[in-house]
């Protein structure tokens, strides 16, 4: 059954001048809008209390699980203004998918998809005026975060019985700024991601939070991302900081590394689809360091090339380790005509093949 939904809206939004002036720049995470969902769980009532209600802070008691045990999951997608002004979610179906398999992972009650889809459709409804529109032919769009996390007030290691699930919107420009730029990676060899049978697959903070000290890591060695090995033999690439990765060869076929330990990224699957439909054979399966760096030095691997939901698709330039440094590979023609063709079905200007399009307003 659809959630009954209560809304309260912003005595006080933001005035037309300010939003406009949010919108031009928005920049990424920093502007949130005038409302956001809410909605509760326990063993006995189920999901209750649905409401939007306007934005403003959470009151947690300092005894609340997630502060002392992390349980919490998250999600991240995007709305889009099309040139028609109808607005449009991206796989928002898949989105939900897995947050029941993160939600079963991390042991908190799962939202069921219809449920799901109803929280983030409503919230897009009435903030729609924070959707931005692109008329100069750029990537602006609405930042979607659903998240759920253990609100009870207890201390003890056991599943909590008072959960809270919530949207957030915040408008997002352009990831890359002048124009899509290679990214230059870190390899990390003392730090690994997440093991077998981990929460690796999971979207939750915790394997964020474990990817900030290789990242601070890569920083000072003046890169832009990290590269995260196995955590078995530290010998097969599983994905970066943020990021899911892909390889090219010069026969036109493409490597990711299999999932897993890894999260099982949507705008990775719709790579896997989107390439397929243009002649490409994709194979998913482990992928070792040493062909990273052989087939780069080879001419073999002709493009790399990672992918996620703020950045979409963006160019793979050097790898860098301790004692040595692996090349860019020299093309970037499939990397950016990929990229083109999934830009062009989000932002409604390239014909939606997939039915991966989900129409809001």
């Amino acid at each position: 059954m659809t959630m009954q939904i209560t809304t309260t809206l912003s005595a006080t939004p933001t005035d037309d001048t300010r939003l406009a002036e949010i919108l031009a720049n928005p920049g990424f995470g920093t502007h949130f809008s005038d409302h956001m969902f809410t909605v509760e769980w326990t063993p006995e009532k189920g999901w209750y209390d649905a409401r939007i209600t306007p934005y403003g802070p959470v009151t947690l008691d300092p005894a609340a699980a997630v502060l002392h045990y992390a349980q919490e999951t998250f999600e991240g997608m995007k709305a889009y203004r099309h040139d028609d002004d109808s607005l449009w979610l991206f796989r928002p179906e898949a989105n939900a998918e897995r947050m029941k398999r993160s939600s079963h992972r991390l042991a908190l009650p799962v939202l069921e998809v219809p449920d799901f889809l109803q929280a983030v459709e409503e919230l897009v409804r009435v903030d729609a005026r924070w959707v931005p529109g692109n008329p100069d032919g750029g990537e602006k769009s609405l930042y979607l975060r659903p998240f759920m996390f253990a609100s009870e007030k207890f201390l003890g290691v056991r599943p909590a019985q008072h959960v809270t699930f919530m949207v957030i919107a915040s408008p997002a420009g352009a990831y890359f700024k002048g124009g899509v730029k290679p990214v230059t990676l870190w390899l990390t060899e003392e730090y690994t991601r997440a093991g077998r049978g981990g929460m690796g697959a999971a979207k939750t903070g915790g394997n964020y939070a474990s990817s900030l000290v290789a990242q601070q890591e890569a920083y000072a060695e003046g890169c832009d991302q990290v590269v995260f090995l196995d955590g078995q033999e530290g010998r097969y690439v599983e994905e970066l900081g943020g990021m899911n990765m892909y390889f090219v060869f010069d026969d036109g076929s493409i490597v990711t590394p299999a999932t897993g330990t890894i999260l099982e990224g949507i705008t990775r699957s719709s790579i896997i689809e989107l390439a397929g439909k243009m002649g490409h054979q994709v194979t998913e399966r482990r992928f070792g360091i040493d062909e990273w760096r052989d087939g780069v030095a080879s001419g073999r691997i002709t493009e790399i090339f990672a992918c996620g939901t703020a950045a979409v698709v963006t160019p793979v330039g050097s790898l860098k380790y301790a004692g040595g440094e692996t090349p860019a590979p020299a093309g970037q023609d499939l990397t950016m005509r990929i990229r083109e063709a999934l830009v062009g079905v989000q932002l409604g200007r390239e014909e939606d093949t997939f039915g991966w399009m989900h129409r809001v307003v």
